[in-house]
C-alpha cells in the first residue's frame, strides 16, 4: 500500500526571508563537480538544495548567515567523523 501521507508546509515562527523564485536560478555545484548540494545566489540571498533531488525544499541563507555557515564548515564544526 502506497503512503498517502500530505505534507503541509507552515511558515517558521520568526522567518523573515521571501519567498524566492527559484525556477530561473543559476544552481552551481562545487569545484570538482562531486558535491551533493548545490547553491544559487537569489535577490540578495543564498539558496541550497541537494542536488539528488532538486524539486525538495531549498534553505535560504541570509549573507551574513551564509558566512558563518561557510565559517564554521572550514573550521571543521560541521564534521561528523
Amino acid at each position: 500500500m502506497a503512503d498517502s501521507t500530505i505534507t503541509q508546509q507552515h511558515p517558521l515562527t520568526g522567518w523573515d526571508k521571501p519567498e524566492l523564485d527559484l525556477s530561473a536560478a543559476e544552481w552551481r555545484s562545487s569545484s570538482d563537480g562531486r558535491g551533493d548540494v548545490q547553491i544559487a545566489f537569489v535577490e540578495g540571498f543564498i539558496a541550497m538544495r541537494n542536488s539528488g533531488r532538486p524539486e525538495s525544499p531549498s534553505l535560504i541563507f541570509t549573507p551574513a548567515e551564509w558566512g558563518a555557515f561557510v565559517h564554521g564548515a572550514r573550521e571543521g564544526r560541521f564534521d561528523l567523523t
